[in-house]
C-alpha cells in the first residue's frame, strides 16, 4: 500500500521541505498545470508590449493603452484608461483568486500547522525585507529621491515562477515545488499589505465602509453555498466600485472577497462530502487569471520604450539599480539566508533527498517580481514618468537575471535527480526492489 502521508520525523530532528500529504500533492499539480500555462501566456503578453512599444508602431500601443472606453464614469472614478482597467480590474480576479489561495492555505493547506507554516513565513519575511533594505540603502547613497519605490523588489511572481520550475524541473523533489507555492502564498499576502497600507492615496472612509455590504452579503451567499452567478458577480462589481472609490487598491477588493469562501467541505443533499467551495471557485476563476486577466495585465505594463533612451541614464539610475539587485541579490540572500537560520538556530535539518544546491535555485526563482512589483511600481511612480518607465526596465531585467541563474543552478539539480530516478527503475527492473534512496550530493 503507498503511503499518502508525509514521512515521520525520525528520533526527533526536524526535517525542513518534508513531502507533503496526497490532497496536497495533488492540488499543487492541478495549480502547476495551470500556471505553467498562464506563465507562458504572460511572457507571450510581456514579449508582444515590448516589441510593439519599441517598434515604428509604437504610439498605436501608447494609444490603445491610454484609450478611455468610459468617460462618462468620472463620477464613480471609473474614467480609467485600458492600462488601468487592466491593472485595477483584472487584476482583482487575480487577487481573488489569491484571496482563495491564502484562506485554503490557512484553513487546509500547509500554512495550518504553525510548525510547517514557519518555514515559509520565515523565508517569504526575509524574502521581502532583504530587497527592500538593498533598494533602500542604494538609494539612499544617492539622495534618497526613489525611496518611494521601496516595495518594487520584494513581491514573487508565482505564475512566471512556477512556469520556469515546471519546464526545468520535472524530476526535482516536490518539497521544493511545495515550498514554492506556500512561500508564493504568503509573499502574496505581504504584498497586498503594503499596497494597502504605504500605496493608498486620497483615502475616503464611506466607500469602504460602503463595501462592507456587498462582500459581507457576498460572504453569506457562499457560506450558504448558493452560487448563483447572477449574483455573485454584480455584488462583486459593487464592491471593486466602492473599494476603487475610497482610494484604496480597488485589488484589495479580490481578496476581502476571496477570504468569505468557505474552504472547509460540507455534506452534500445525498449526505456525501462535498468539494469545498474554496477549492471549487479556484478551480473556476485561476485559468481566467492565469490565462486572461494576468497576461492582458502584463501586456499593458511591459511596454517599456526604448527608442530614443540613455541607456547609460537608465544603468546608472538608482531606482534600477536598487530593483535589479533586490530581486536578484535581495530574494536570494533573503529566502537562503533566513532558511538557514532557522534550520542552525532550531537545529533542524533540510529533507533527506533535498540539498542545499537545491534551495539555491529555488530562491534565485523567487525574485521573479514580474507581475505585482510592475503593479507597485506604477503606483509608486505612475506609468507615464521617467522614473515609471525606469522601473519597467529594472523589474523586466531583474526578472530575466533571476530567471537565468535559477535555471542555470536547477538543471543541473534536475539532471542529478534523473540520474538518480532512471537508476532506480533499472534496478526495479531488474529484481522487483530499488535500491535504498540517495540523494545527490550539492
Amino acid at each position: 500500500m503507498t503511503d499518502h502521508n508525509p514521512p515521520p520525523e525520525r528520533h526527533g530532528v526536524r526535517r525542513l521541505f518534508t513531502r507533503t500529504s496526497w490532497p496536497e500533492a495533488r492540488f499543487l499539480a492541478d495549480v502547476l498545470r495551470t500556471e505553467t500555462v498562464g506563465g507562458a501566456l504572460l511572457l507571450v503578453g510581456a514579449v508582444l508590449a515590448l516589441v510593439w512599444a519599441n517598434s515604428p508602431w509604437s504610439e498605436a500601443y501608447t494609444e490603445l493603452s491610454r484609450w478611455v472606453p468610459w468617460a462618462g464614469g468620472a463620477a464613480l472614478h471609473l474614467d480609467l484608461d485600458l492600462a488601468t482597467w487592466a491593472a485595477d480590474g483584472l487584476l482583482a480576479v487575480f487577487f481573488f483568486v489569491v484571496g482563495l489561495e491564502l484562506k485554503r492555505e490557512f484553513v487546509a493547506g500547509e500554512l495550518r500547522d504553525p510548525r510547517r507554516a514557519v518555514l515559509p513565513v520565515v523565508a517569504a519575511v526575509g524574502g521581502m525585507a532583504m530587497p527592500a533594505l538593498i533598494f533602500v540603502g542604494v538609494n539612499l547613497a544617492a539622495g534618497g529621491e526613489g525611496l518611494r519605490g521601496w516595495a518594487i523588489p520584494t513581491a514573487t511572481d508565482i505564475a512566471f515562477a512556477l512556469a520556469v520550475l515546471a519546464v526545468i524541473g520535472a524530476y526535482l523533489p516536490q518539497g521544493l515545488r511545495a515550498f514554492l507555492l506556500t512561500l508564493a502564498v504568503v509573499d502574496d499576502l505581504l504584498a497586498i499589505t503594503i499596497i494597502a497600507i504605504f500605496y493608498t492615496d486620497d483615502f475616503s472612509v464611506l466607500p469602504l465602509l460602503g463595501a462592507v455590504a456587498p462582500i459581507a452579503l457576498f460572504g453569506l451567499l457562499v457560506q450558504r453555498r448558493r452560487t448563483w452567478w447572477w449574483a455573485l458577480i454584480p455584488l462583486a462589481v459593487i464592491a471593486w466600485t466602492l473599494v476603487h472609490s475610497s482610494g484604496v487598491h480597488a485589488t484589495v477588493a479580490g481578496v476581502l472577497l476571496g477570504f468569505t469562501v468557505p474552504v472547509l467541505a460540507g455534506k452534500g443533499r445525498d449526505g456525501r462530502p462535498a468539494p469545498g467551495l474554496a477549492e471549487h471557485l479556484e478551480h473556476k476563476w485561476r485559468p481566467i487569471s492565469a490565462g486572461f486577466a494576468v497576461p492582458v495585465f502584463a501586456f499593458f505594463a511591459a511596454g517599456v520604450s526604448l527608442r530614443g533612451a540613455d541607456l547609460g541614464a537608465v544603468v546608472t539610475d538608482p531606482i534600477v539599480i536598487g530593483v535589479v539587485l533586490g530581486l536578484v541579490v535581495g530574494k536570494t540572500v533573503g529566502i537562503l539566508g533566513s532558511t538557514f537560520l532557522l534550520a542552525r538556530f532550531t537545529r533542524a535539518r533540510l529533507d533527506e533527498d533535498i540539498t542545499w544546491s537545491d534551495l539555491l535555485g529555488v530562491s534565485l526563482l523567487a525574485g521573479i517580481g514580474f507581475t505585482v512589483s510592475l503593479l507597485i511600481g506604477e503606483l509608486a511612480f505612475g506609468a507615464d514618468s521617467t522614473a515609471g518607465a525606469n522601473v519597467k526596465a529594472a523589474v523586466l531585467a531583474g526578472s530575466l537575471i533571476s530567471a537565468l541563474l535559477a535555471t542555470v543552478v536547477l538543471v543541473r539539480r534536475n539532471r542529478a535527480y534523473r540520474m538518480i530516478a532512471l537508476k532506480e527503475q533499472i534496478d526495479l527492473d531488474r529484481d522487483g526492489v530499488p535500491d535504498v534512496y540517495q540523494r545527490p550530493d550539492a
